[in-house]
């Protein structure tokens, strides 16, 4: 298996995606961020990602290090201002300035992206006859960021974790990308309903996880497999896209 995986996919673009992302899921006000906490959720996914081995872009260490930083200045001890009225700037500040102008970018992409998609299916598409399943799914199901599905990977390191028992042998057996790939596309082909993304890490073997979470990654660039939530930070369910 290779030693790093590039991946190159719409939903990862930084470190300040990253950061929205976990201030979205833990439900933080972005004018008054746990700095202690947000460093440490923020770590665990670097960690996460080093862990299966994805090529980790120097910007995300590099906030990293800033995240570090800012926690310990928030922990020091706060002096008495010599005068009432000097002000100490917050650590924070720069870092939530940022992410604010971020956001106002990235909804404005995203809103220009959606009046697009409206145009084509206007003037460019042909007509096409959808069911109702595929109504309902257009209507209730959310594409997953690659964020989702690090998060959700915590999760099956950690379960796999605690189902392990305290006295066993585990042989160990290779499996390539290539070949849990295939193994994937027979399960989906197979199954009539999706898949949940946790069912498929069914050995608690973290090459099996790392291989089958890089299949996962690599099916989605390819255009094989879908990946949906029905609404943000819910299961995620894994598809097969029809041919």
């Amino acid at each position: 298996m290779n030693r790093t995986y590039e991946v190159k996919l719409p939903e990862f673009q930084g470190p300040l995606d990253l950061l929205l992302h976990l201030i979205n899921e833990l439900e933080i006000d972005i004018y008054d961020i746990p700095v202690a906490e947000i460093t440490d959720q923020y770590l665990q996914y670097i960690h996460t990602m080093q862990t299966i081995e994805l090529n980790i872009a120097s910007e995300y260490l590099v906030m990293a290090a800033t995240l570090i930083e800012m926690k310990s200045a928030m922990l020091l001890p706060k002096h008495e201002p010599v005068y009432e009225d000097t002000y100490e700037e917050d650590p924070r500040e720069q870092l939530m300035l940022r992410l604010i102008e971020y956001r106002k970018f990235k909804e404005a992409a995203n809103h220009l992206q959606e009046q697009e998609l409206q145009e084509n299916e206007i003037y460019t598409r042909p007509p096409f006859s959808f069911s109702d399943k595929v109504l309902d799914k257009v209507e209730n199901d959310v594409d997953v960021s690659l964020f989702d599905m690090i998060g959700a990977l915590q999760k099956v390191f950690k379960r796999k974790k605690l189902r392990a028992p305290l006295d066993t042998t585990i042989n160990r057996v290779e499996i390539s990308v290539e070949e849990r790939m295939t193994e994937i596309e027979i399960i989906l082909e197979k199954g009539k309903a999706p898949i949940l993304f946790d069912d498929l890490f069914s050995t608690p073997s973290k090459q099996h996880i790392v291989s089958t979470f890089l299949a996962i990654l690599q099916l989605l660039k390819n255009g094989k497999i879908q990946c949906t939530q029905t609404a943000h930070f819910q299961p995620i369910y894994v598809h097969k896209m029809e041919e």
